[in-house]
C-alpha cells in the first residue's frame, strides 16, 4: 500500500504544480495520455514544449510504477520512483 500512496501523492503533486497557473482555461485533470492531450488542445499549449514533454515522461514513469505495484520492489521500481521525483522538480521549475 505504501507504494500506491506514494504514486498517488506524486500524481497529485504534479497536477497541483501544473494547475497553479490560473491563466489556463482548463486544469489538467489527470496524467493519462488523453487527459494531457485534452489539456494541450483546450489551453493551446505547444505540444512540443518542455513542460509537455516532462508531463508525458512523468505519466510514463507513473504508469510503469502502477504496473509494478503488485511485485516486489525491485531496483527498476526504485529507479522509476527517483525518476518521478526528479521529473516533479523539473516540472515545478518549468511551470513555476
Amino acid at each position: 500500500m505504501h507504494e500506491f500512496n506514494n504514486r498517488i501523492a506524486a500524481q497529485r503533486q504534479i497536477l497541483e504544480v501544473v494547475n497553479r497557473r490560473r491563466s489556463r482555461k482548463e486544469e489538467l485533470f489527470g496524467l493519462s495520455a488523453k487527459a494531457i492531450e485534452r489539456w494541450i488542445v483546450v489551453n493551446r499549449v505547444d505540444p512540443e514544449s518542455r513542460g509537455v514533454q516532462l508531463l508525458k515522461a512523468a505519466s510514463a514513469r507513473l504508469f510503469f510504477l502502477a504496473n509494478r505495484s503488485q511485485e516486489q520492489v525491485t531496483e527498476d521500481y526504485k529507479a522509476a520512483s527517483r525518476d518521478v521525483s526528479a521529473l516533479l522538480r523539473s516540472i515545478e521549475h518549468e511551470m513555476g
